[in-house]
């Protein structure tokens, strides 16, 4: 499935500088007693804002403008402070995309993006009283712009590769033998945030990525249980329990290769093969992002019939 633009090949990526840190209290409850009339509510989120901020040191530092960031009312009070320029684009007819502080607005040509992206500017810092980042807000083709992890490239959604960075990061620190954590809450912990980055990121129409970051997670966990073995007699008896051949274990054993590359070696992918990864929990991204986009009776689905499209 493709996704058409309607001839709207150009985006405006208009980023706001500091948005949560800098908005103006006086002019965020006005707006908000325009909207709620019980003054009890007006008065705790007051209190809220103004709650300040406690520093590592034990003290309290003051707040005097700003929201929360990451706080639960903060997108609601990022949509109240930025309903007028909702309502201003579509009094333009302009067709944009908004969450929170983060907005793509796109049109036909260079041209036009380049005058939306003044006037827009003027606006947000005229009437809203905000700054436009300049060095991070562009004019560009609405392939190369990025809204909220997502990008469209070729008519099919995808994530970024910043976002595929950042997934690689984490699960490099969730099986780094070195937290001190046990095995049960590693593997709890990389369950949580591998079905919780998919449930979102799963999204994304491209297939081709999946099967080889599923099978670079495996190689991850291989790699954490073959550090935790540690010496050559553990590793020894873990291999002949789990079915090695005698020579192949004292070959392994002897070697003195690194973790990742052992990790990688068919020894040790047959002694931790999918099945038993399965059974003690590790998930997995290709059959989870097959029953999300072809449901549940198709998780057996061949990879390579996928691989053809490459789209849901």
């Amino acid at each position: 499935m493709e996704l058409t633009t309607g001839g709207l090949c150009y985006a405006v990526d208009c980023d706001l500088k500091s948005f949560f840190d800098t908005v103006k209290f006086d002019r965020l409850m006005r707006l908000l007693a325009q909207r709620v009339p019980d003054k009890r509510v007006l008065r705790l989120i007051g209190a809220y804002l103004r709650a300040g901020v406690k520093l590592p040191e034990g003290s309290v530092e003051a707040t005097t403008q700003g929201v929360p960031q990451g706080g639960p009312l903060s997108p609601l009070l990022a949509n109240l402070m930025l309903d007028p320029l909702d309502k201003e684009l579509e009094k333009r007819g302009l067709r944009f995309a908004r969450y929170a502080d983060d907005f793509l607005i796109l049109v036909k040509s260079l041209r036009a993006a380049q005058r939306v992206m003044q006037s827009v500017t003027r606006f947000v810092e005229a009437r809203l009283q905000l700054v436009v980042n300049r060095h991070k807000s562009q004019v560009a083709p609405l392939s190369a712009c990025a809204f909220l992890g997502f990008q469209i490239r070729r008519g099919r959604i995808v994530w970024t590769d910043k976002a595929q960075k950042r997934f690689k990061e984490r699960i490099q620190e969730i099986t780094s033998r070195s937290r001190g954590v046990s095995t049960f809450c590693m593997l709890r912990e990389l369950r949580r945030y591998v079905v919780g980055w998919l449930n979102y990121f799963g999204l994304s129409q491209a297939y081709r990525v999946i099967p080889e970051l599923d099978q670079w997670l495996r190689r991850r966990v291989r790699m954490y249980y073959w550090k935790q073995w540690k010496r050559a007699r553990a590793r020894r008896w873990q291999l002949l329990r789990l079915g090695i051949h005698p020579a192949e274990v004292y070959k392994a054993t002897r070697s003195h290769r690194g973790y990742w590359w052992m990790a990688g070696t068919s020894i040790v992918q047959r002694a931790l093969d999918n099945r038993w990864l399965t059974e003690r929990g590790v998930p997995s991204l290709r059959e989870q992002w097959v029953r999300m986009h072809y449901g549940q009776r198709n998780e057996q689905l061949n990879p390579e019939a996928v691989n053809l499209t490459g789209t849901a």
